[in-house]
């Protein structure tokens, strides 16, 4: 299949201007000429507009939306706008590295695959420390990749909407899933990754930096265990057991745990039995969750690292 060389950054914004003005000034310091970048600023925002317009770059073009629509809509309109036939995506609040867009296009153009995901490791940045996640390299089936763990700490498996690259005919056969509060990330890998002719390429170098600051609240970060059993149910078809009974364990019942829900732990730990296939680790990580207080958890991850 042809298609052009350009490549269209997309990051949507709303609230958060000093934050895309990072990202925005990352994404046109890349070493790859052949670049555009579109910012859509999900509603009225009138200080980020004056950042991006101040920012008058001829690769620059920003879309003001007249209502807020959300995270995954505004980039679904960013994606059609886009006069590139790769994609890039970019979280507002995250910043690349100037190497990764000709490096991930080197990975896409001589890839065997007709729908090439070109995704790296990245650098998680906190407060406290910096690590290169993922750890380990993605592997088939790409469910259990994603959502179970074989060790005690976060970013085993990780493929960051950060750090994709990704053809744009692709997209508009399977664009992000509007109306989710959670999970976009996963559900749009998961659901993508049953598309024929699409494969995973890998640079296994961090090209970009993923900002986790603890105290910047988001929907992402914020427990909410109903919303993720929810969303975990509408794709228990097309992930395996093994992946089921991890996410469970991994994000529903930390979640569930920190909400103090005592009462979900038998039906949770009932369903993870009933539709998962949990190891030995996915139970002792479950009880874990609950029993286990979550400072003496964090200095167990961090031996872990």
């Amino acid at each position: 299949m042809r298609r052009n060389s350009t490549v269209t950054a997309v990051i949507p914004t709303h609230n958060r201007p000093q934050l895309v003005e990072r990202a925005v000034r990352s994404a046109l310091a890349q070493e790859y000429d052949d670049l555009e970048v579109v910012v859509v600023v999900d509603g009225p925002d009138g200080a980020t507009e004056k950042v991006l317009t101040d920012i008058k770059h001829c690769r620059l073009r920003i879309i003001v939306l007249p209502k807020q629509v959300g995270g995954a809509r505004a980039r679904n309109l960013g994606v059609q706008a886009a006069w590139g036939d790769w994609i890039a995506l970019l979280d507002d609040d995250d910043e690349w590295f100037p190497e990764k867009t000709k490096l991930q296009m080197d990975k896409a153009e001589s890839s065997k695959y007709l729908y090439p995901i070109v995704s790296s490791q990245l650098i998680a940045q906190t407060s406290r420390y910096q690590l290169v996640w993922p750890r380990t390299l993605p592997f088939k089936p790409l469910s259990e990749y994603l959502l179970a763990r074989k060790s005690w700490s976060y970013g085993e498996g990780l493929l960051s909407s950060t750090t994709l690259l990704f053809p744009k005919d692709l997209y508009c056969q399977v664009p992000f899933q509007a109306g989710l509060k959670r999970h976009q990330d996963l559900d749009w890998m998961l659901r993508v990754s049953e598309h024929g002719g699409v494969g995973i390429e890998f640079v296994p170098k961090p090209l970009a930096v993923w900002h986790q600051a603890e105290q910047r609240k988001s929907i992402s970060v914020t427990a909410d265990w109903k919303t993720s059993f929810q969303w975990l149910q509408s794709v228990r078809k097309i992930i395996t057991r093994r992946a089921y009974a991890g996410f469970i364990t991994t994000h529903v019942a930390s979640q569930a745990a920190r909400q103090g829900a005592w009462r979900e732990f038998p039906f949770l730990l009932k369903r993870m039995l009933m539709y998962g296939a949990p190891t030995a680790h996915d139970l002792a990580l479950f009880v874990g969750m609950w029993f286990v207080p979550q400072g003496i958890r964090r200095l167990v991850r961090q031996e872990g690292r």
